[in-house]
C-alpha cells in the first residue's frame, strides 16, 4: 500500500510538471478511460479544457478539413493567436478575428466582446465599422466594447483583467510588430486567466513575425482573392463575392502545419471553404473595363537618349550663364 501511495503521488508531481511546461491546470491532464491502475502512469490532455466539457469545448468554424486539422475545431479557452505578415493584412486578420466571434455569439450569447487595443495600433489598422459589424457578422451596436489605452503597459493590464471576467464572451487584444513587453511570460499569464475563465482571448498581431508564445495554437491570416458573386444567372462579372481568407496553421499542439482557402457566408455566419479547382485566374478577380470618355489610351512610352556631356542642345559653354538666373533674382525664384 505504501509503495502503491507513492506512486500515485509521484503521477500527480508529474501531472504538475507537465501542466506548467504547457501552461494549463493540472486537472485538465486525465487519465485514459478504463485503463487500468498499473498502466503505467499514462496520462493524456483533454484539448486544454476542463473535464467534463466533451466537444462543446472546441469551435468548429464549418470548413471541414480546417476543423478536422486543428482536431475537431478551435479550443474555447485559452489563448489564440493569429497572424497578419504585412500591416496591409490588417483588415484579413480583424475580419477573420470578427467572424470568430461570430460564430461564439451564434451559439451562446454570454455576454458581450471586448477589443484591446492602443491608439497607435488604431490609428494605422482601423477601427472596426459598427455597420459593417451588423451586415457581415451580425453584432449589434451592444455586442462589440473597444478600449483604447494609450500605451502597451496599460492594454496588457486591461486583456488580463478581462480575460478572467466570465462576463466577456471573447477578448481581443490587437498588437502591431514585436513589442518586448508582450514576450513569453505576459502571456503564459494570458494564457492562464483565459483558461481559468473558461473563455477565449484572441491575440491579433499585425505585421509582426512568430516567437516564442504561451499560446497552443497560432493561425497565420491572409486576405484571399474573392470570387464573383452567384447569381441564379451564374456568376455576375465584375461583382465581389464573400469575403475570403488564407488561413495557415503556423502552430498547434495537435494539428499539423497547412493552408486553407475560406469563405465567410454572412447569411448562414458561418465558413466555407474553397476548392483546389476554384483557386484558378479564371474565375476570380475583377478586370477594370476601358474609359468610356477617352477614345485612346494614354501612349507608349518613346526611347529616352542620352544627351551629350555638354547637356541639352543650345546649353553650351557659350550660353552657360543663363542656365541659372542672377545673383540678385535668387530671393525672388525661391519665394516663387
Amino acid at each position: 500500500m505504501a509503495s502503491h501511495a507513492m506512486a500515485r503521488e509521484t503521477i500527480s508531481a508529474l501531472r504538475r510538471e507537465i501542466a506548467k511546461i504547457e501552461g494549463v491546470l493540472a486537472d485538465r491532464l486525465v487519465e485514459p478511460s478504463g485503463a487500468p491502475e498499473d498502466a503505467g502512469g499514462i496520462l493524456r490532455r483533454r484539448d486544454g479544457q476542463a473535464a467534463g466539457m466533451g466537444r462543446s469545448s472546441l469551435l468548429r468554424t464549418g470548413a471541414e478539413s480546417l476543423d478536422a486539422a486543428l482536431g475537431g475545431g478551435l479550443p474555447r479557452a485559452g489563448l489564440i493567436e493569429i497572424h497578419g505578415a504585412e500591416a496591409r493584412d490588417a483588415g484579413a486578420v480583424a475580419g477573420f478575428a470578427l467572424a470568430l466571434a461570430s460564430l461564439l455569439l451564434k451559439e451562446e450569447v454570454i455576454g458581450p466582446l471586448l477589443w484591446i487595443g492602443t491608439a497607435d495600433i488604431f490609428k494605422e489598422t482601423g477601427t472596426p465599422y459598427l455597420p459593417g459589424l451588423c451586415a457581415r457578422f451580425g453584432l449589434g451596436p451592444g455586442a462589440v466594447l473597444f478600449s483604447a489605452p494609450r500605451r502597451l503597459r496599460d492594454a496588457l493590464w486591461i486583456a488580463e483583467e478581462a480575460a478572467r471576467l466570465k462576463a466577456l464572451s471573447a477578448t481581443f487584444l490587437e498588437t502591431g510588430g514585436n513589442p518586448r513587453r508582450l514576450d513569453l511570460t505576459a502571456t503564459r499569464r494570458l494564457h492562464r486567466r483565459a483558461l481559468q475563465a473558461g473563455r477565449p482571448l484572441f491575440l491579433l498581431r499585425e505585421a509582426g513575425f512568430a516567437e516564442p508564445t504561451a499560446a497552443p495554437l497560432r493561425l497565420v491570416v491572409a486576405p484571399a482573392r474573392a470570387r464573383p458573386r452567384s447569381t441564379l444567372a451564374g456568376p455576375l462579372a465584375h461583382s465581389i463575392g464573400p469575403p475570403s481568407f488564407t488561413v495557415g496553421i503556423g502552430k498547434s499542439r495537435n494539428a499539423a502545419s497547412g493552408e486553407f482557402i475560406l469563405e465567410w457566408d454572412a447569411a448562414e455566419r458561418g465558413f466555407r471553404e474553397r476548392r483546389q479547382e476554384d483557386h484558378g485566374t479564371e474565375n476570380i478577380g475583377i478586370v477594370v473595363s476601358a474609359s468610356s470618355d477617352r477614345p485612346h489610351p494614354a501612349p507608349a512610352a518613346r526611347t529616352l537618349l542620352a544627351f551629350p556631356d555638354g547637356g541639352p542642345v543650345g546649353t553650351d559653354e557659350t550660353n552657360a550663364p543663363h542656365r541659372q538666373p542672377p545673383r540678385e533674382q535668387y530671393e525672388t525664384h525661391r519665394s516663387a
